[in-house]
């Protein structure tokens, strides 16, 4: 088995990120509103709260796009919203041919959507299946432990066969972890959580064209669909820490990897540096004591299973079952693999829980 794993940043580039979020912080936001929690309520200037409209301009500016919006929902509400006003119900979209991220398939079935595969990993794959279909939905995580397709390359592909085409990219997991996001690199849409990114729960984000923008803007006029200028700004103040966060847990990842690969633990049979959602560790045991294992390293101090899959409350390495689409194509995957998502540890530290709790089944 080969896996494909996305590149993320170094710890030197992801100071630059830092330092580039605050530098367009200081140049939208007056220092002593930073210092403020913001304002609440449909402002009339602009129909939401004044400062979760500079935290969106922060936004735009970051990551280079036309326009930005927060939206209730988390990870989920962004892609909700982002379909709602480009398709209309039981229209064709194209996928990748994958298992899709179970939210999302909610959302395509709610509206009766007909998803057209592509197996975006092939050169040769039906692509001109997206010829006269107006929306296209990228996961730029992977869906299948061997996914290897590029996610530039893929949406060159779909705009050279259908310049028309609308592509919302399902940003979640590689936000502040890549050195562009989807929005960055062609799509019109980007969607993903705050709340994957140390921010406030609930919270999710567009970044695209200012023509989507402004539909999804129609549709959440009211008071109770507005983001608070608090939870803006609270979502601002953490996505400044998330970027070198994260590429220290990256080092962690390629450093447990090299460990485990070397045979420091004993009863491992394959270990592999994979994006099943997060970019993680992904551990095969030679037996099938996967389950006893992650109950174990919970008894050692491990998280038994995500929250936000790297929220702000998740500091303790996190051991877990594959996930959900993963365990689809590997019918054993829940009897003998494991996740290991080093959050906000060090390698010592998971390697030895991750030992003591094998010796323990033995």
């Amino acid at each position: 088995m080969k896996t494909y794993p996305i590149q993320t940043i170094s710890l030197d580039e992801a100071q630059e990120m830092q330092f580039k979020l605050v530098n367009c912080i200081h140049q939208i936001i007056p220092g002593s509103e930073m210092l403020s929690q913001g304002d609440l309520g449909v402002n009339m200037s602009c129909g939401a709260p004044i400062m979760t409209r500079k935290v969106e301009e922060v936004l735009a500016s970051f990551f280079e796009t036309e326009a930005a919006i927060l939206v209730r929902g988390s990870g989920t509400g962004a892609l909700r919203n982002v379909i709602n006003v480009s398709v209309k119900p039981l229209e064709e979209i194209i996928i990748h041919d994958a298992p899709i991220y179970p939210t999302t398939d909610v959302i395509i079935k709610s509206m009766g959507l007909r998803p057209l595969k592509i197996d975006f990993n092939k050169e040769d794959a039906n692509w001109n299946q997206a010829k006269n279909v107006s929306f296209a939905i990228v996961q730029h995580s992977r869906q299948k432990i061997d996914d290897s397709y590029n996610l530039e390359n893929v949406i060159k592909k779909l705009k050279q066969i259908n310049p028309n085409i609308k592509i919302l990219v399902d940003d979640n997991y590689t936000t502040m972890k890549t050195l562009k996001i989807g929005a960055q690199l062609g799509a019109d849409a980007s969607g993903f959580s705050m709340f994957k990114l140390l921010g406030p729960e609930g919270i999710g984000c567009v970044v695209g064209s200012l023509e989507l923008i402004r539909k999804i803007r129609g549709i959440n006029y009211s008071g109770g669909s507005q983001v608070q200028g608090h939870e803006a700004l609270d979502s601002l103040r953490a996505l400044v820490y998330t970027p070198v966060s994260f590429a220290i847990q990256a080092k962690q990842v390629t450093e447990i990897y090299e460990r485990l690969k070397q045979g420091e633990v004993e009863g491992i049979k394959k270990v592999f540096i994979a994006n099943a959602q997060s970019r993680v560790v992904i551990v095969e045991l030679k037996k099938p004591i996967a389950k006893a294992v992650l109950k174990t390293c919970e008894i050692l101090g491990g998280a038994p299973h995500p929250i936000g899959s790297e929220s702000k409350y998740e500091i303790v390495t996190l051991f877990y079952r594959v996930s959900g689409t993963f365990r689809k194509v590997i019918p054993h995957a829940e009897e003998t693999m494991i996740r290991i998502n080093p959050m906000r540890a060090g390698a010592d530290t998971v390697i030895r829980i991750l030992k003591s709790a094998i010796e323990q089944q033995k």
